[in-house]
C-alpha cells in the first residue's frame, strides 16, 4: 500500500540536479508515485496521469492571471505508463498558480473529450486559486496552488468513541454564523464556527457533521429570482476533492490553504467534539454534456464518469453526471482522498452523499460486493474512522438496511425519519415501524447479537434523524403541511412533497397561542424520542432553538436570511434550548439507551416494547400509544440502569401502567413534554417525582421515566 506525500520521499529530492531545460526552466523526470504538486527544496514536483491522452503540458500562471506565462510540455522520457512527472527547478510556490492541458482524441460517442485548448485543474490539487471571494469567480478557468503544510497537530490521539456514543450536529459552515445575529467576528467562516465552540459545548453535542467543505463553486447556475441572487451555497458540486473551500476562511492563506480549517478541527477535538465531513463522491460540478470541462472530463472523461453505450452521462446523482467510483483509477483517487483528510486534517468520520452510487459498477449496475466499499472498510488508515452512508441515490437504488457494509459502515436511517415523523403526527399505522426504530432498528441492522464484530451491531450501524439539511427544519415540520419553495424560482416544483409534516392547525407563522403551544410540544416530543432511541442521534443546527426556513424544504440556493441561522431565536426560545440540553445530557448519562449492556442484576429483560399496560408486550398495529423499556447493568455506575419511554400521539389523555421493578425501587418522572402547571418539562436527579403504578399521559406527549433501586 502506497502512502502518498510522505516527507521522507521529499528528502531524496534535496540532492537531485537538473537533466534538461524546457522553455528556459531546468527540469528532470520527477517522482512518479507522488501525485499532485509537491514543494521540494530545489523546486516543485508535478505528477499527473491520463490513460487516453496523448500529450501533457504544464501551465504556469502569475497569481490571478488568465494567460500562462510559461508552457512546459512533458517529454516522452518524463512518462512511465500513464503517468507524467517532472521536477521544475527554481520555482517559488508563492509566485505562481498552475494547471494542465491534455491532448488526445475527440470522439463523443466513445466518451473521449480531449481538447488541447482546455485549461484543466489538477484532480489532486490541494488548493484551488481564484475562489477566495464568496459569490465571485475571479478566474475563467480553475488553477491550483502548491500547499506547504506547516501545521503542528501535537500528540493528540485519535478519538476512540464508538459511533453510538456520538450526538451528531449537522451544520453548514457559512449558514451557521453568517446572520448578523450570530455575534461572531468572522461571520460565515471556519474561524466564525470556532468562535461558537463554547455554545456547542454548552449544548452538549460531541460531533459536528459539516456540510461539504471541499472546494466548490457556488456561482454555478447562479441566477436572479425576485431581485435576489441565488447561489448554490450547500456545496454539493465539488470542484476539487483534496482542497478545502477557500471562501470559508477569514484569513489569507495563500500556499498555506487549510490552516484555518485545521485550527478549527484541533480546537473542536480539544473540546471533545469530533468532526465528520459530508463528502460528495457521486458527481462533480462538471455536469452533463452541457457542463464545463475544467478537470476530470479533460483528463479522462470515460474513466472518471459512468457513460452510456453512446457516450452520454448516466445521471444516478440527479446532477448531470455520475462519478465512476468502481473504476480502479477513480477508486484509488477516492481512497487516497479519504486517507489525506484523515491524516492531514485529522477528520474523525465521513458521511457519503448518495452513497449507493459507490456500489454501482462501471456500467451503472448494482454490485453485490463493491470493491470501493470493501477497500474503505478495511483500509488501515481509515480503521477508526466513522463511515456513514446515505444509502440511496437518485437512480432509484434504496439500500437502507441492506447497504454493502462489510460489517463496518453505518447508514442514515431513512426509515427512522419516516416512521417516527409519521407516528408522532398521528399516523397509527406506523406504530410497529416506529417501535422497531426506537429500539435500534434491529430488524434492519441486527444488534441483539454481536455477530462476531461489535462494530456492526444495530446501535452502531444506524444514524437516527428526523431533520437534516435536506427538508424541513424541526420547527417547520410542525408549522407547514406543504413545502413553500417559491423563492427558489422553480414554481414550487423542487424539493420533496412527502414531508410527513403537520402544521398543528395553521399554515406558517401565527400568533395563535394554542397552535404555538402544540408546535413546541411536538418539537419536544421529537427531541425526546430521538435522544431516547438506540442508535446514533443526529439533528440539524438550529432545531434546538426553533429555527425556521419559512417552509422552504430545499434551501440549496438560498444564501440569505432564509437559510442562515437566526440566533435571535435562541433567546426567544431559551426554554426549548434548555430542553434540548437536558435531553442530550440525559442520553449521555444513560448508557443503556445507547447500547446493549450486560443483563440487569434484577433479572429484568434488556429491551421491550409495551402496550398501555406494561405487562402487555404485544403492540396492536393501530395503537397510538406505546412504551419502550431499556434495562441493563452499568458497570461504571455499579448498578442497574432503567429507562422507560412512553409516547402518546393520541389527542386525549391516556392512562398507562409502568413495569413492576423486580428489585426494591421505584420509577421517577424525568421528562414530561406536556409540562406541569408551571410549564416545567424535565427534572434532574433529586428533583423528580416518584410515580406509582399508573401515570396519565397527556395528549400528544412523551414521558421518560428513570428507574432507581433502593439500597
Amino acid at each position: 500500500m502506497k502512502f502518498y506525500k510522505h516527507v521522507s520521499t521529499l528528502d531524496v529530492a534535496t540532492s537531485v540536479s537538473p537533466m534538461g531545460e524546457i522553455e528556459g526552466y531546468q527540469v528532470r523526470p520527477g517522482m512518479f508515485d507522488v501525485v499532485g504538486a509537491t514543494a521540494l527544496p530545489v523546486g516543485v514536483n508535478f505528477t499527473v496521469h491520463t490513460h487516453d491522452g496523448t500529450s501533457c503540458e504544464l501551465l504556469l500562471f502569475h497569481n490571478g492571471e488568465e494567460e500562462p506565462y510559461a508552457v512546459l510540455p512533458f517529454p516522452e522520457a518524463y512518462k512511465i505508463g500513464d503517468v507524467y512527472s517532472m521536477i521544475v527547478f527554481g520555482l517559488n510556490i508563492e509566485e505562481f498558480e498552475y494547471a494542465y492541458r491534455i491532448d488526445g482524441p475527440y470522439d463523443q460517442k466513445e466518451g473521449l473529450l480531449f481538447d488541447r485548448q482546455k485549461i484543466l485543474l489538477d484532480p489532486y490539487a490541494q488548493a484551488v486559486a481564484g475562489q477566495k471571494v464568496w459569490g465571485e469567480q475571479r478566474t475563467k478557468s480553475y488553477h491550483a496552488r502548491v500547499v506547504k503544510d506547516m501545521f503542528d497537530w501535537g500528540d493528540m490521539p485519535q478519538s476512540s468513541r464508538e459511533l453510538s456514543d456520538l450526538i451528531i450536529y449537522e451544520l453548514h459552515v457559512r449558514g451557521f454564523t453568517k446572520h448578523e445575529s450570530s455575534g461572531v467576528e468572522h461571520k460565515g467562516t471556519f474561524a466564525g464556527l470556532m468562535e461558537k465552540i463554547p455554545y456547542l459545548k454548552e449544548l452538549g453535542i460531541n460531533a459536528v457533521e459539516l456540510m461539504p467543505i471541499f472546494e466548490f463553486d457556488e456561482t454555478v447556475n447562479a441566477r436572479e429570482v425576485d431581485g435576489k441572487r441565488l447561489l448554490e451555497c450547500w456545496g454539493y458540486n465539488t470542484v476539487g476533492f483534496f482542497a478545502p473551500n477557500t471562501s470559508y476562511t477569514a484569513a489569507k492563506e495563500t500556499n498555506h490553504e487549510g490552516t484555518e480549517l485545521k485550527t478549527l478541527i484541533k480546537a473542536l477535538h480539544e473540546n471533545g467534539i469530533e468532526v465528520i465531513l459530508d463528502v460528495v463522491f457521486n458527481h462533480t460540478a462538471e455536469g452533463n454534456h452541457k457542463g464545463r470541462t475544467f478537470s476530470f472530463k479533460g483528463f479522462d472523461n470515460k474513466i472518471y464518469y459512468m457513460l452510456t453505450p453512446d457516450g452520454n452521462y448516466y445521471n444516478f446523482s440527479g446532477c448531470g453526471n455520475t462519478l465512476n467510483c468502481n473504476h480502479p483509477v477513480v477508486r484509488q483517487m477516492i481512497l487516497e482522498c479519504l486517507r489525506y483528510w484523515t491524516v492531514y486534517y485529522r477528520v474523525d468520520g465521513f458521511r457519503f452523499d448518495l452513497a449507493s452510487i459507490l456500489g454501482r459498477n462501471t456500467d451503472g449496475s448494482p454490485m453485490n460486493n463493491p470493491p470501493l466499499l470493501k477497500s474503505l472498510a478495511y483500509d488501515p488508515i481509515l480503521a477508526n474512522v466513522k463511515l456513514i452512508a446515505e444509502a440511496w441515490d437518485a437512480g432509484g437504488m434504496y439500500q437502507v438496511g441492506s447497504f454493502p457494509a462489510s460489517k463496518r459502515w453505518a447508514e442514515w436511517n431513512g426509515r427512522y425519519r419516516d416512521s417516527i415523523r409519521g407516528f408522532l403526527k398521528g399516523n397509527c399505522w406506523e406504530s410497529w415501524n416506529a417501535a422497531w426504530s426506537i429500539c435500534g432498528s434491529g430488524d434492519l441492522y441486527g444488534g441483539y447479537h454481536r455477530e462476531h464484530n461489535d462494530r456492526y451491531a444495530g446501535y452502531n450501524s444506524c444514524v437516527n434523524f428526523l431533520t437534516c439539511h435536506d427538508g424541513f427544519t424541526l420547527y417547520d415540520l410542525y408549522a407547514y403541511n406543504d413545502k413553500h419553495n417559491w423563492n427558489n424560482g422553480w414554481n414550487n416544483t423542487d424539493g420533496s412533497s412527502n414531508n410527513l409534516s403537520w402544521n398543528c392547525g395553521a399554515e406558517g407563522e401565527t400568533n395563535d397561542p394554542e397552535v404555538l403551544s402544540l408546535r413546541y410540544r411536538m418539537i419536544r416530543n421529537a427531541c425526546a424520542v430521538l435522544m431516547c432511541s438506540r442508535g446514533t442521534p443526529m439533528f440539524l443546527a438550529g432545531d434546538e432553538f426553533g429555527n425556521t426556513q419559512y417552509g422552504n424544504n430545499n434551501c440549496y440556493c438560498q444564501d440569505n436570511e432564509i437559510f442562515w441561522l437566526d440566533w435571535t431565536m435562541l433567546e426567544k426560545n431559551k426554554e426549548l434550548f434548555e430542553f434540548f440540553k437536558f435531553m442530550i445530557e440525559y442520553r449521555h448519562e444513560h448508557t443503556i439507551i445507547r447500547k446493549k449492556l450486560p443483563d440487569a442484576l434484577c433479572g429484568m429483560e434488556g429491551m421491550h416494547t409495551h402496550d398501555l399496560q406494561a405487562e402487555n408486550m404485544t403492540l396492536p398495529p393501530e395503537t397510538r400509544t406505546f412504551s419502550v423499556s431499556f434495562i441493563g447493568y452499568d458497570a461504571e455506575k455499579g448498578c442497574d440502569d432503567f429507562v422507560y419511554v412512553s409516547i402518546n400521539t393520541y389527542w386525549e389523555d391516556v392512562m398507562i401502567t409502568l413495569p413492576h421493578l423486580n428489585a426494591a425501587g421505584a420509577w421517577y418522572l424525568s421528562v414530561n413534554t406536556y409540562g406541569n402547571e408551571n410549564g416545567r418539562y424535565f427534572y434532574r436527579e433529586g428533583e423528580e417525582t416518584m410515580i406509582e403504578k399508573e401515570f396519565i399521559m397527556r395528549p400528544r406527549s412523551v414521558a421518560v421515566f428513570t428507574g432507581r433501586v433502593f439500597r
